[in-house]
């Protein structure tokens, strides 16, 4: 189920796209040695929009605390926030349908991830 899912996300529910506006951001961020956990971060978001289905966002057992949460903090103020209410407009149009429901239900997870990506995994 989660193998048709992935397919029709790639062509239905814009993976494709996401995930090649999140590889060429990361591409940016690795051009600086500050943008490297940045183009990392990007980088997972980017595999994660391409094949969403199957997988589920989970809190790391080994956080690093106070790091993750500055980290978070700068990527919330330097663009999480608008990357974030993108992934909940696409979940709003894709609900006016009844097909595009499970579509929703995982803009709503990249969502959640895209606001605060560190010291979170997908598994």
């Amino acid at each position: 189920m989660s193998l048709l899912g992935n397919l029709l996300w790639i062509v239905l529910g814009g993976g494709l796209i996401l995930a090649l506006e999140y590889f060429a951001v990361g591409l940016l961020m690795f051009c600086t040695f500050v943008g490297i956990p940045f183009g990392v971060q990007c980088m997972k978001l980017a595999w994660l929009s391409l094949l969403p289905f199957g997988k589920e966002v989970r809190s790391r057992q080994k956080a690093s605390g106070c790091v993750s949460t500055v980290m978070n903090v700068l990527w919330i103020v330097t663009g999480g926030i608008v990357v974030s209410l993108t992934h909940v407009v696409f979940a709003l149009l894709c609900a006016l349908t009844i097909i595009g429901i499970p579509f929703a239900k995982q803009h709503m997870k990249l969502a959640s991830l895209a606001l605060a990506p560190f010291g979170r995994q997908a598994v």
